[in-house]
């Protein structure tokens, strides 16, 4: 048995039989080999943990510390925003996970977190964290949230890198639905969106008929080459920005595309810190069309314009159409109008921004963020357990189903943008056989 189940083991106060017998799970044992003894020995331990847990970090009642415990993935500029927003709210950072020990020390010395590691184990087990938020490459967001729910913890993250991915979680969440399991979009909780949408369900604009998004700005591109050039890794507009504005229309208009049109381009493939062999693949520009809801003429007309090949300028405008009026959110303000009438009304002010700057993040984003900290706040205390949550405060974050739909519209726009044609968008009840086309070629040869 490995070192670090012999430390949980102790931890817990269970021996080895114990364990075997806690779980119910003794007739397993002899009849499985020495590498699915291995991961069963890991389940095991994984979930008397999270018992153990459970019961001994309990808030006495009356207790003023009802917030859960804090560990962060990430050194990103999302990361360095989020730690103080958490901490101005109340929670207690306690870990911080970087891809180097480098990285994670320097911004914990910056932050003032007291623990910082570069192995995701070291974070998930550590004994004061009840939740879990994860900002990392799209790539890893999948393994790190699985494993999360799985030992017992709270879990906010950003998107998945592929549908498969995305289904993944969603299948943990099922298995897991007393945890939180929320997706990052921030633009939900944006005070203009928030009042959007009830205007809209209110009947601002009529029936709803037209959406049209555009997003300008800077390359987003790190400094060096990584993820963000990549197209497979989850790099490019459309994935980093787009899911965000495909998420956001569902949630406005109530409803979710069923067929999409799109096309992606990437005019900078190299530049002064990315060049020789390695070439940029992820998209800087991209317009796509989405057909939402009802079939005909029925349906809601979506187009949504992303170019990041504008530096030194950001545009983010959100336009609704209706049969009796429109809304436009643009950056942090609402503006309506209605038919008939000679001007807009500013329906929502932006109150301006009182916590850190990020050069790298959009006032719409960090505002965001900072609401659905807030959200979060008021969720976990109205229960008296710190791993409770109630859903009202965040019952308009997106789950991870919407997680799953939406990076099945995203993978949609990039076949239209291969073969031309309107895609069909068709989110996976399951999850696909990894060994499908050796399978075939297997029946194949057999034929």
């Amino acid at each position: 048995m490995r070192a670090c189940h012999r430390g949980l083991i102790r931890k817990t106060g269970l021996n080895f039989h114990e364990t075997c017998r806690y779980s119910q799970s003794w007739d397993k044992w002899a009849k499985i080999n020495s590498t699915g003894l291995e991961k069963l020995v890991d389940d095991l331990l994984l979930r008397c943990w999270s018992d153990w847990r459970w019961f001994t970090h309990r808030v006495p009642l009356g207790s003023s510390t009802m917030l859960p415990g804090v560990g962060v993935f990430g050194t990103g500029s999302t990361a360095r925003v989020l730690v103080p927003l958490l901490k101005a709210e109340g929670f207690e950072v306690h870990a911080l996970w970087g891809r180097s020990e480098e990285e994670a020390c320097c911004l914990a010395k910056e932050l003032g977190i007291p623990f910082h590691t570069s192995r995701s184990d070291d974070v998930l087990l550590h004994q004061d964290v009840d939740l879990v938020c994860i900002y990392i490459p799209p790539s890893m967001t999948r393994q790190i949230a699985v494993k999360a729910l799985g030992i017992g913890k709270n879990v906010v993250c950003e998107k998945a890198a592929t549908a498969v991915d995305s289904f993944k979680m969603v299948t943990a969440a099922r298995y897991y639905p007393q945890l939180l399991s929320i997706m990052g979009n921030t633009l939900r909780f944006l005070p203009a969106f928030v009042a959007m949408r009830q205007l809209l369900v209110e009947g601002y604009v009529g029936e709803l008929q037209v959406c049209d998004v555009r997003v300008y700005g800077p390359s987003l591109l790190d400094q060096s080459y990584g993820w963000t050039c990549e197209e497979l890794m989850g790099g490019g507009g459309l994935h980093t920005v787009g899911s965000a504005i495909i998420d956001l229309l569902s949630y406005l208009s109530g409803t979710r595309a069923h067929r999409v049109h799109g096309l992606l381009r990437t005019f900078v493939q190299q530049n002064g810190l990315i060049r020789g062999i390695r070439r940029v693949t992820s998209d800087d520009f991209c317009f796509f069309q989405m057909l939402m809801g009802g079939t005909g003429s029925s349906s809601v007309c979506c187009t949504v314009t992303l170019n990041f090949n504008m530096p030194g300028s950001f545009v983010h405008e959100v336009m609704v159409v209706g049969s009796t009026g429109r809304l436009i959110a643009r950056g942090t303000e609402l503006y309506g109008q209605r038919n008939g009438s000679k001007s807009e009304e500013l329906l929502v002010g932006d109150n301006g921004w009182v916590g850190p700057e990020v050069k790298e993040m959009p006032l719409p984003l960090l505002q965001g963020l900072s609401s659905m900290v807030k959200a979060l706040r008021q969720s976990f205390q109205a229960k008296e357990e710190r791993r409770c949550w109630a859903r009202g405060p965040v019952a308009t974050a997106p789950t991870f189903e919407d997680g799953l739909y939406v990076q099945t519209v995203v993978e949609a726009v990039k076949r239209s943008s291969s073969s031309g044609e309107w895609e069909c968008v068709e989110i996976m009840s399951q999850e696909p056989d990894p060994n499908q086309n050796l399978c075939e070629a297997l029946k194949r040869n057999k034929n």
